[in-house]
């Protein structure tokens, strides 16, 4: 049986409904840990975060609905990929509350240019997820393999296998440093082993189910930094 899609009107209301949750949900993690609403950084941040994802969710919508679709599920099948999610909940708590505890407390001060610097960083990284998105409408948010899903091997893919997370790597590293806490910034980078748990279990499961995959990862050595992994 064909699996039955999402309408246009369907997708922009979930899109709708799942940005408004992301504000009540992250406001109330920022402003309710730094204890107050001047948290001027918080407000820079979600809202440069919301637009970015507005802006991707209407060019998804408009032009490749199915990915969009696909961004939207959210549970796991593989059984390792489900532990990985589950042991990054501590890590993504922290990336957010110990930013606010350090303005509701005030124990160091980050100048505006690097909060500035860091919102830049974040933005670069998501302009490296969007660039992903548009060479591969397979992109799904979890690790799966769809009937009429071929190898992608142009664009960023023909660099390294997973450029994705390379603008994941930039968006959560310098979360800290845009919510004014910079020594956050080196502890943030823990997201690397994290992905990189990630990254082989998802190469076995590509490796096993995508045809044409193997050969792809004799031909594209690397898998986030070339020259590097």
């Amino acid at each position: 049986m064909e699996k039955q899609h999402m309408s246009r009107k369907q997708l922009v209301l979930a899109a709708l409904v799942r940005l408004v949750g992301f504000f009540i949900v992250m406001g109330l993690i920022l402003f309710g840990t730094a204890g107050s609403l001047q948290y001027w950084q918080a407000w820079i941040y979600l809202l440069m975060l919301g637009g970015l994802a507005t802006l991707v969710g209407i060019y998804l919508i408009r032009n490749d609905p199915a990915l969009f679709e696909r961004r939207m599920r959210m549970k796991e099948r593989e059984t390792v990929q489900k532990k990985i999610i589950l042991s990054s909940f501590l890590y993504i708590g922290l990336l957010f509350i110990l930013p606010a505890l350090n303005f509701r407390f005030g124990w160091t001060i980050t100048p505006v240019w690097a909060v500035i610097f860091g919102d830049i960083l974040i933005a670069i990284g998501y302009w490296v997820f969007y660039r992903v998105l548009r060479e591969n409408s397979f992109a799904s948010r979890v690790i799966e393999v769809e009937q009429g899903q071929k190898v992608i091997d142009s664009g960023p893919y023909a660099s390294v296998r997973h450029p994705m997370y390379q603008g994941v790597i930039l968006i959560y590293a310098f979360t800290p440093l845009a919510l004014g806490c910079w020594w956050m910034v080196l502890p943030a980078l823990s997201i690397i082993p994290i992905l990189a748990a990630r990254i082989r279990n998802e190469e076995m499961v590509l490796g096993r189910d995508l045809p044409g995959y193997s050969q792809y990862l004799q031909k594209v050595k690397y898998r986030l930094l070339p020259g590097v992994w």
